[in-house]
């Protein structure tokens, strides 16, 4: 699973992550310069890993959407919904692009 996320974010395409699901890419090391949110039980790891963690309904940072809850969903659907309509992204690799 994390080679499979580390390849699909060198694509640039849209990626939803809801709740606890940023964990996974913390493993992959796919959170580091970027701004992103989760449960609020998830942030340290996310700061540890060179994220930045904020408390919002919903994070947008280069097609890498992102919410805290299943409260913020209906934010979370349409700002992915977005995500997905404009496409690939640039690449996020420590300031590289592909």
């Amino acid at each position: 699973m994390i080679s499979f996320l580390q390849e699909f974010f060198k694509t640039g395409k849209p990626v939803g992550v809801i709740c606890h699901g940023p964990w996974t890419l913390v493993e992959a090391d796919l959170v580091r310069g970027r701004t992103l949110t989760s449960y609020p039980s998830v942030q340290t790891d996310i700061r540890n890993a060179g994220g930045n963690w904020v408390d919002q309904e919903v994070v947008t940072d280069e097609g890498l959407v992102s919410s805290r809850n299943p409260d913020d969903l209906p934010a979370f659907c349409a700002k992915i919904v977005e995500e997905f309509a404009e496409g690939a992204h640039q690449v996020h690799d420590e300031g590289a692009t592909v």
